[in-house]
C-alpha cells in the first residue's frame, strides 16, 4: 500500500500498520534473502491472485468454495443472532459471500485486510448486495489483535479464515496466529478455516507454477511494488519465480532467483545478488486433518467439524473455543 494519504475513504478503520520499508530492509539484509508474503497484495498482487484463482491447476479456490457451498448452511450455526463475523485477511471477500447468504441474522461483517483497493470493493459490492448488512472494513495485519469498533468489541464473534492461509506460517508461527485469533475471537468465539491436504508433490509443484505464468507475475509484482513505493531498482527481467516442494517439510517454497551477478538499491541502501541466489518469498504448509487438530489444540481450540471435498484435496475446519 502507498506509505501516505491525503484523505481516508469514509467507513475505513486502520488497524497497527505494516512496516514495508522496515521489513523489506530487514529481510534483503539476511543471509538468506525474504520478503513477507504479506506484502504480496497490494492493488496489483490482489489483481493477479484474484486471476491465479480461476487457473485450471489452482485448485484450493474452486474446491474450497465448492465446501463452502455444499456447507455453508451447517457452517452458518456457529454464528449466533446478533453475533458478528470476522475475516482475517478478507481480500476480496467473494467466498464470504457464500456464508453471508446463510447469516441474515447476522449483527456485522468485520473485514481485516492490508489491501484498501480490496477493502473498498468488497466493502461497494457487498453493500449493494446485503443491503442490510453492517460492514466494517479494518486495515491491517491480520497477525496482529484486532481492535474491534466500541459498538462491536462485546458481540459474539466468529472468525472466517479460509484459503489455507494458515499455511503460509510455520507450524509454530500457526500455533501463535491461532491463539492470537482465539484471544480475539473469546469469550464463546468459534473460528471457520480453511486447510490445505496433503497430496503428491506434482500437483502441488503444478499448482503454484502455472503454464500461463501468472503466479510468476504475482510474484515478481513484490519487487515490482518495492521499486513503486521504496525506490527500488530491482529489474524483474533478471529474477524468475521459481517453486518447489519440500517433502521433509510438508511444503510448497516460493522463491525470486536472480538470473545474474547484479546489485540493487532500496530506500537508498544497496544488495548485492549472486548468480543463482534466491529471495525467499512464500511457504505454504500442507496438512493432514489429525496433524492439523493437534495444531488446532496446541493455541488453546477444540477441534469441532471437518468438512473435506470427495478428491481429499482441502478441508474447512470449526475450531470451538474451550
Amino acid at each position: 500500500m502507498p506509505t501516505s494519504r491525503a484523505k481516508r475513504p469514509p467507513g475505513l478503520a486502520r488497524a497497527e500498520g505494516d512496516d514495508f520499508a522496515g521489513a523489506v530492509l530487514d529481510g534483503l539484509s539476511r543471509h538468506q534473502k525474504s520478503l513477507p508474503c504479506r506484502f504480496f497484495y497490494d492493488a496489483e498482487g490482489s489483481a493477479l491472485f484474484e486471476e491465479i484463482t480461476r487457473l485450471p491447476e489452482y485448485y484450493p479456490t474452486r474446491t474450497e468454495t465448492a465446501i463452502l457451498e455444499a456447507h455453508a448452511a451447517e457452517m452458518a450455526q456457529a454464528v449466533p443472532a446478533g453475533g458478528i463475523l470476522v475475516e482475517f485477511g478478507s481480500g476480496s471477500s467473494t467466498k464470504t459471500e457464500i456464508l453471508l447468504r446463510q447469516l441474515p441474522h447476522v449483527k456485522a461483517y468485520v473485514c481485516v485486510d492490508v489491501s484498501e483497493s480490496a477493502l473498498l470493493a468488497a466493502r461497494d459490492r457487498l453493500a449493494e448486495r446485503f443491503p442490510a448488512l453492517d460492514v466494517r472494513p479494518i486495515i491491517g495485519d491480520f497477525s496482529r489483535p484486532v481492535c474491534f469498533p466500541a459498538d462491536l468489541a462485546d458481540q459474539r464473534k466468529t472468525g472466517f479464515f479460509p484459503g489455507s492461509t494458515i499455511g503460509n506460517l510455520a507450524p509454530t508461527e500457526a500455533v501463535r496466529l491461532l491463539g492470537t485469533f482465539r484471544s480475539g475471537l473469546m469469550p464463546e468465539g468459534h473460528l471457520i478455516v480453511g486447510v490445505d491436504l496433503m497430496k503428491s508433490a506434482r500437483k502441488l509443484v503444478l499448482a503454484y507454477n502455472d503454464a500461463q505464468g501468472v503466479t510468476a507475475a504475482f510474484n515478481l509484482n513484490l519487487l515490482a511494488r518495492i521499486n513503486r513505493e521504496l525506490a527500488g531498482t530491482f529489474d524483474l527481467a533478471a529474477f524468475e519465480h521459481e517453486a518447489v516442494y519440500n517433502p521433509r517439510e510438508g511444503r510448497i517454497e516460493m522463491y525470486l532467483k536472480s538470473t545474474c551477478r547484479q546489485v540493487v538499491t532500496v530506500h537508498g541502501r544497496r544488495f548485492s545478488f549472486k548468480f543463482g541466489e534466491r529471495i525467499h518469498t512464500e511457504n505454504s504448509y500442507k496438512y493432514g486433518i489429525d496433524q492439523f487438530h493437534t495444531l488446532a489444540r496446541s493455541a488453546g481450540w477444540r477441534p469441532g467439524r471437518v468438512w473435506t471435498d470427495r478428491g481429499g484435496l482441502f478441508s474447512v475446519h470449526e475450531l470451538v473455543g474451550p
